[in-house]
């Protein structure tokens, strides 16, 4: 594993910080960080690509909003089934291996879609199990690449920059891949998107496998999976700044971030336009998530984050808000520009502050229920959101849902007092803030997290 430097450089002088724009890429010094960039970036492409056509497809072979989301749940709901027996996993088994196999796998899943989607021979049943399989791969490679992110940056006080880095790379390809797709789509059709996506996996096997990692000795299950599992449950609810952190997370994640699946609705009735007045809305949120990405990519380091987060949260409900009240375009784009700024910046702080205070070997199952509260509830959202909807109206629906949001920022807040306590020693044992030898309430007990 790649030195990992606490101490001064934890700390970076704001003459450095200022205005220079290899500060906010610092990450990237790290040669086995700046590989997986380049080869994800290319990757992610293609995913983005791939999302596109299968819905696209989806709803040219059956005209039904139900089979689109039938096909969009099979994919996501492994990873709330999966996530934390896969985050034990990513504990148990190297790390770099599994990823290497999550993306061979993945690959092989685009080529059978390429196959099946060229040959003109694909049916709905094929997209719901092909979706499900992918959505099994995911569910442990998600976790294994977010524990892995530690081993590829060479100083710890980097780890927030690449995590933000991995943002702005997510959101570049969330405005390239689309646009690509529907440019093929229209050419050649929805197979040679598949066809591209699984050529693109290529990049990121081959930047791992360049890696330069030093051997690390798996460890060795000493307890039963449902013992381990246990462990990492009963860490994360009773070590409050993550308990808070995760259940904020999961709270927004199931009636926030679902707005996107009623913009179509927005789009066509809210404000009169057509497809490209969604592809405007989904642009700005884009957008927005991207500058929200940059910002923490450009701070200095981790301290200070645990404020942003309710910050966040708050935001985007009131960015909600606001745009159910919209009637014009020209307003609903700046507030999809907020939207997509806020839900970024508390998704990317919250992931900092998780990697940054976890140890290493309970990080695989920590980032296990990282990603079922992320992206494991997202396919309840879309069935809450949709029924929602059907009720009172895609408005009233994204006013609520925000408002919900706002609530649970506050929440948040009621226990940020408590969090700093016992997060801040954590910095600086870990060199992140200055050690102050006075006035540290009760320091000594607060570096370490409960017992099990």
């Amino acid at each position: 594993m790649p030195r990992l430097q606490s101490g001064s450089r934890g700390v970076k002088s704001p003459s450095i910080a200022g205005g220079n724009w290899k500060f906010a890429l610092r990450a990237l010094r790290s040669r086995n960080y700046r590989l997986f960039f380049t080869g994800q970036t290319v990757s992610l492409i293609g995913t983005w690509m791939t999302q596109i056509a299968t819905s696209w497809l989806v709803y040219r072979l059956t005209g039904s909003a139900w089979l689109l989301g039938i096909v969009g749940f099979a994919a996501r709901i492994p990873t709330f089934v999966l996530g934390p027996f896969a985050g034990v996993w990513v504990d148990r088994w190297n790390r770099h291996r599994t990823l290497v196999i999550t993306q061979i796998l993945s690959m092989v899943q685009s080529f059978a879609m390429a196959g099946l989607a060229l040959a003109r021979i694909i049916t709905i049943r094929e997209m719901i199990w092909l979706g499900l399989a992918q959505g099994i791969v995911n569910a442990f490679d998600m976790p294994a690449r977010q524990a892995f992110v530690i081993q590829m940056v060479e100083d710890r006080a980097d780890l927030g920059n690449a995590i933000a880095l991995n943002s702005s790379m997510v959101n570049t390809a969330r405005l390239l891949g689309p646009s690509i797709a529907g440019v093929v789509i229209a050419a050649a059709g929805e197979g040679y998107c598949f066809l591209i996506d699984a050529f693109s996996y290529l990049a990121v096997i081959a930047s791992l496998l360049a890696m330069r990692i030093s051997p690390t000795q798996p460890r060795k299950p000493g307890k039963a999976i449902w013992q381990e599992l246990n462990e990492g449950w009963s860490y994360v609810t009773h070590f409050v700044p993550i308990r808070s952190i995760l259940l904020l997370l999961a709270l927004v994640s199931l009636v926030g971030m679902q707005y996107t699946v009623l913009m179509p609705i927005f789009a066509a009735q809210v404000l009169h336009g057509g497809a490209h007045t969604l592809g405007f809305l989904m642009g700005a949120s884009g957008i927005g998530a991207l500058l929200g990405a940059m910002f923490l990519a450009a701070r200095q380091s981790v301290f200070g984050l645990e404020r942003m987060v309710p910050l966040a949260a708050a935001g985007f409900g009131v960015g909600l808000i606001a745009l159910g009240f919209s009637r014009f375009l020209w307003l609903s784009l700046v507030l999809m520009l907020l939207v997509g700024t806020a839900m970024m910046t508390q998704m990317a702080a919250s992931n900092t502050i998780l990697q940054t205070i976890v140890p290493d070997d309970r990080r695989g199952r920590v980032m296990g229920f990282y990603s079922m509260a992320f992206l494991g509830m997202a396919p309840f959202g879309s069935l809450l959101a949709g029924a929602l909807a059907n009720r009172v109206g895609a408005p009233w629906t994204v006013m609520i849902c925000g408002s919900i949001c706002i609530a649970g920022a506050g929440w948040f807040v009621s226990h940020l007092s408590e969090m700093r306590d016992l997060v801040h020693p954590i910095y600086r044992k870990l060199g992140i803030i200055p050690e102050i030898a006075a006035g540290i309430r009760g320091a000594g007990a607060l570096l370490s997290p409960p017992e099990d």
